[in-house]
C-alpha cells in the first residue's frame, strides 16, 4: 500500500500543480513545493494503514490519526476528478483556438479554489460519517415468502465497525434505536469491529444489549478476520449474538421453517497480527454449499442468508436461497463514486434492493464506516429495518 502510494500520490500531486500557468508569476519552485506538500499529505493515510499492519502504534492513536486521514484522501479523490475535467476543458480551448479561456482554466486560483471547495466537501462528508445511524424502515417484496413470515419485521445492523471512533456511546445509540423499532429478528451482517479484542472491548460490549423475539444473529465480515477472528468470535458469544459460521439455523415461525444461513468471508487465508498466532489464518472460509444442504435437508420453506459481501450474490441465488443480506459496500459512501467505484467494485452491487432470478438481495448502507475513510456524501448510515410482504 505504501509502495503503491508512493508512486500514485506525487504524480497526482504533480498533475494538478505543474499546469499551473507560470504567466501570472507562479514559478516552477512554487508548483513543485505544492506538489511536494501534496505528496506528504496524501501519503500520510497509507502510512496509518501500514502502522495498522505493523502494529507500529496502538492502535487506539492510529484510529484517531484515520479520521483526518479519510478527510485527506476524500480532498484528493475530488481534486483528482476537478484537475480531470480541467484538463479535457483545455485541452478543448486550446484545440479550438480559445487561448484565452485555455489560459483561465490554468490560472492558480482556480485549482487552488478547487482545492478549498473539495477540502470543504470532504469535512462535510467526515461530519456525515461521523454521526449515528437513523432508522430506515422499508417493505421488501420477496418470492416464494410462507404466509406465516407475512410482515416479518428484520433489522439489519450492518457494519458498525466498533472502534475507538465509533465507540461505546455511539454502539449504545445504535443499540437504543435498534430496540426502539421493536423487530422481530436482529441481523448484523458482518464487520462488527475493527481492531482487537483488548482495545475494542468496551466498544462492542452495549450490543449485548440486542434482544428480539426470534434472536439476534451474526456472521463474520472482513474485518472481523484482519482483526484477530477467533478472539472476536468468542467475545461476541459471551454478549449473546448468535453466530452463524457457515451453519444454518432453523427458526419455527407461526409453524413455518425459516432457514437463517451465514458464511463465512472471501477473505478466508489473510493472517492478523491479533491473532493467537500472527503466521496461521483463522476463521473459515465462505460455504455456500453447505448452508444450502443443511436449510435443505431441515426442509426450510423459506431461506435467508447472512453474507458480508454482496458480490457472489449470483452464485448464490442457484443455491435455493430465498434472500440475502448483505453490507460491506456502506452503500457506496458517496454519491457518484457508488455507482461508478464501488458498485463495480461488487459486481454491480452497491445499496438497496436486487432482483436475482428467484432471489432478493439486499445490501445495507451501513450503520458505522470504517475510521480509515469515514467519509459520506449522499449516503448517509442507517440501521434498515426490512418488513417482509410476497411478491406479487
Amino acid at each position: 500500500m505504501v509502495s503503491t502510494a508512493s508512486f500514485v500520490i506525487p504524480l497526482l500531486a504533480l498533475w494538478i500543480w505543474w499546469p499551473v500557468s507560470s504567466h501570472t508569476g507562479t514559478s516552477r519552485l512554487a508548483r513543485l513545493l505544492a506538489a511536494l506538500l501534496t505528496t506528504a499529505f496524501g501519503i500520510f493515510p497509507a502510512l496509518l494503514l501500514h502502522a495498522v499492519q505493523t502494529n507500529a502504534l496502538p492502535y487506539p492513536v492510529i484510529a484517531q490519526l484515520q479520521v483526518p486521514g479519510g478527510w485527506i484522501l476524500a480532498t484528493l479523490l475530488m481534486l483528482a476528478v476537478f484537475v480531470v475535467l480541467r484538463d479535457l476543458l483545455w485541452l478543448m480551448a486550446a484545440l479550438t483556438g480559445r487561448q484565452s479561456f485555455a489560459q483561465i482554466l490554468h490560472l492558480p486560483a482556480i485549482t487552488f479554489g478547487a482545492l478549498l471547495v473539495s477540502a470543504g466537501f470532504s469535512a462535510i462528508g467526515v461530519f456525515n460519517a461521523l454521526q449515528p445511524p437513523r432508522v430506515f424502515e422499508q417493505t421488501l417484496a420477496v418470492q416464494n415468502l410462507p404466509p406465516a413470515l407475512e410482515g416479518l419485521r428484520i433489522a439489519v445492523v450492518a457494519d458498525i465497525h466498533a472502534s475507538p471512533i465509533n465507540d461505546a456511546r455511539y454502539v449504545k445509540t445504535i443499540v437504543q434505536r435498534t430496540m426502539d423499532t421493536m423487530p422481530d429478528l436482529i441481523v448484523l451482517p458482518g464487520d462488527i469491529v475493527d481492531g482487537d479484542v483488548a482495545t475494542g472491548r468496551a466498544n462492542v460490549a452495549p450490543l449485548a444489549g440486542l434482544s428480539a423475539r426470534y434472536g439476534v444473529w451474526a456472521a463474520p465480515g472482513n474485518h472481523e478476520y484482519y482483526s484477530g477472528y477467533n478472539s472476536w468470535m468468542k467475545e461476541f458469544r459471551q454478549l449473546g449474538l448468535n453466530l452463524l459460521e457457515n451453519r444454518t439455523q432453523i427458526i419455527n415461525i407461526k409453524g413455518s421453517k425459516l432457514a437463517l444461513s451465514g458464511i463465512g468471508d472471501p477473505v478466508y487465508g489473510r493472517t492478523s497480527r491479533n491473532n493467537a498466532n500472527p503466521d496461521v489464518a483463522e476463521g473459515v472460509p465462505p460455504d455456500i454449499d453447505s448452508v444450502a444442504q443443511q436449510a435443505r435437508k431441515a426442509g426450510a420453506q423459506f431461506h435467508i442468508l447472512l453474507a458480508h459481501q454482496p458480490k457472489f450474490a449470483r452464485e448464490n441465488a442457484g443455491k435455493g436461497v430465498n434472500l440475502q443480506i448483505s453490507g460491506h459496500t456502506h452503500g457506496g459512501l458517496i454519491t457518484g463514486m457508488d455507482e461508478w467505484l464501488v458498485a463495480p467494485a461488487n459486481n454491480g452491487f452497491v445499496r438497496g434492493e436486487y432482483t436475482i432470478g428467484k432471489m432478493k438481495l439486499f445490501v445495507s448502507s451501513g450503520a458505522g464506516l470504517w475510521a480509515g475513510f469515514a467519509v459520506r456524501l449522499g449516503v448517509l448510515p442507517r440501521i434498515e429495518v426490512l418488513s417482509l410482504t410476497a411478491a406479487l
